[in-house]
């Protein structure tokens, strides 16, 4: 062959290997998470859920990690996910940002979530069954902004029972990003008080990351909905129908006690929208959202 009909040759092939690949991708099932943890600690999860459902869904299924709560909300709304392990706060705006979405299916737990309010040791206090009011004019981190366990359900009882919002109530407020790193601040004594999920809290004290020394739990909320997974509208005109059904199903059947200790959950049950109104309602109340 001659020089330049093997040049264009070459073009031709890569051209087709590329649109090839493209269309491969194109085809990916793709999904993400809030980054409510360590990144390496998801990445090490949601890199076995993508596994099992590969198997399950019988098409290539790829996890992509985000940077933030907000990320994770613009990659649901521009399409680039279409499967989202959300929050309850994440998930409603998701929903909303993108009609026809769905919440699928939740761990058993996350129908009774609850928010540990956490301090160090050094404030002296100590568990209580009622609001710990002794908090105020403390310093005070929360988790994500976008956070439900982290951020809004902590901000609502903060507002509900100091009757001040949390800039107010406290001598100094922060956002850690994550549960984890709201543990390892107030533990250090960079902050007072915190507030954090359960489920982190307990899967950092099995792990042996939690010195009991320096840091407890001094209050939990009542408990309200949480995480779920929620499914982009109109999913079906790319996988065909039934898909949503299939998915679900996939979720639901997960009980390899690997993949469930991973989140940790000790199953997953089905989810509506409905679930979450009073997320949405809370929200509302406080500011932070329309």
């Amino acid at each position: 062959m001659k020089p330049f009909k093997a040049f264009r040759h070459a073009l031709a092939t890569g051209a087709a290997v590329f649109v090839l690949a493209s269309a491969a991708l194109a085809q990916d099932f793709v999904f993400t998470a809030i980054p409510d943890e360590d990144e390496s600690r998801l990445r090490s999860r949601f890199d076995l859920v993508a596994h099992y459902l590969s198997g399950k869904l019988g098409l290539p299924v790829r996890y992509v990690p985000v940077e933030s709560y907000a990320a994770a909300i613009t990659a649901f709304r521009n399409n680039q996910v279409q499967l989202a392990w959300f929050g309850g706060l994440s998930g409603v705006r998701a929903r909303l940002a993108v009609p026809g979405s769905k919440a699928i299916a939740q761990g058993y737990e996350d129908q009774f979530f609850v928010t540990y309010f956490i301090a160090h040791v050094s404030t002296g206090l100590d568990r209580q069954t009622g609001f710990p009011t002794a908090i105020a004019g403390k310093t005070f981190s929360f988790g994500s902004k976008g956070s439900t366990s982290g951020r809004l359900m902590p901000e609502y009882y903060i507002r509900q029972y100091l009757n001040k919002p949390p800039n107010k109530a406290f001598s100094r407020v922060g956002f850690s990003g994550d549960h984890s790193r709201t543990i390892a601040l107030v533990q250090s004594g960079a902050y007072q008080v915190g507030a954090v999920s359960f489920k982190v809290w307990d899967n950092e004290m099995k792990a042996g990351r939690i010195d009991p020394g320096k840091v407890k739990i001094i209050w939990q909320t009542p408990p309200y909905p949480d995480y779920q997974w929620t499914i982009r509208g109109g999913v079906e005109k790319k996988f065909g129908a039934g898909f949503n059904s299939r998915v679900t199903k996939a979720l639901l059947d997960i009980n390899d006690p690997k993949l469930l200790a991973a989140f940790p959950r000790n199953r997953f049950v089905p989810a509506s929208n409905d679930d979450y109104k009073p997320i949405l309602q809370v929200g509302r109340s406080i500011g932070l959202m329309d």
